[in-house]
């Protein structure tokens, strides 16, 4: 009796676990992700530290509190970015997408990989940092607890957010195939351009900035809702067109562009 051998099989689970362990054997991607969670927890207790209860009212306590993720929305787009464009960098996509001919569920699956690792990520760095800057914060208006209105919310929306943005950069590296481009794409498109056109002089462009990724991360990042910005549930939903978007261009220039 002859044993024959069955042809090895590529199937979204084998990709998905190929894209794991490439992404946690980047030394890059532990350096990025611990100092993400350092600097958003460092700067939250830092701020909470300095204040002194003199502010101007009205400032959003979850916001003020969570001004660090600031730096994480650039270091997981970098990241996100790294994940894709970083490949094509190191010439590492042809090896991929050789082994992974129908190529999409190689985007997939890295878009997966980082929502996996991201969304826990900032939610845990979040659930830590409101508290120990709270421990500050003590007797001022911005003082607050977990149970307060909108506050988990907050938290859990910003953590979405950022996730959200992480992905959306993904995407941006795959379709720009290049990293320095993509980063720029990605600043620019969530940091400098809805500020340029914040500063026309037309209605309607302010209501369509209100949607534009930066600004959606911040309307999910008030524990109450402020004027002139989008509801949380708008503001989340908004994001995840743009991330849908992004994604679905990166796919279509994948299957129909050369690596």
């Amino acid at each position: 009796m002859t044993m024959t051998t069955l042809p090895y099989r590529v199937t979204p689970a084998r990709v998905l676990r190929s894209e794991w362990h490439k992404f946690w054997t980047l030394r890059s991607t532990w350096i990025t992700l611990a100092v993400t969670s350092a600097l958003t927890a460092a700067m939250g207790a830092g701020l909470g530290a300095a204040y002194d209860g003199t502010g101007e009212g009205g400032m959003d306590t979850v916001m003020f509190v969570l001004l660090g993720t600031q730096f994480a929305t650039i270091n997981l787009g970098v990241l996100g970015i790294l994940a894709t464009a970083g490949e094509y960098s190191t010439g590492q996509i042809r090896a991929t997408m050789t082994a992974v001919p129908r190529r999409l569920p190689v985007l997939w699956s890295k878009a997966a990989v980082l929502t996996a690792v991201a969304l826990p990520l900032t939610l845990a760095t979040n659930l830590l940092t409101f508290p120990l800057a709270q421990s500050f914060l003590t007797g001022t208006d911005l003082s607050a607890s977990l149970g307060d209105p909108g506050v988990l919310r907050a938290l859990a929306g910003n953590a979405a957010g950022l996730t959200l943005l992480a992905v959306l950069a993904l995407g941006i590296g795959a379709l720009l195939r290049s990293v320095p481009t993509a980063i720029g794409a990605f600043i620019g498109l969530v940091m400098i351009l809805p500020e340029i056109l914040a500063m026309l002089p037309y209605a309607f462009v302010d209501d369509a900035v209100r949607y534009f990724p930066g600004k959606a991360l911040e309307a999910l990042t008030t524990a109450q809702p402020l004027p002139g910005t989008a509801s949380p549930g708008a503001a989340l939903l908004a994001m995840l067109l743009w991330t849908a978007v992004i994604l679905t261009a990166a796919a279509v220039v994948l299957r129909r562009k050369d690596v």
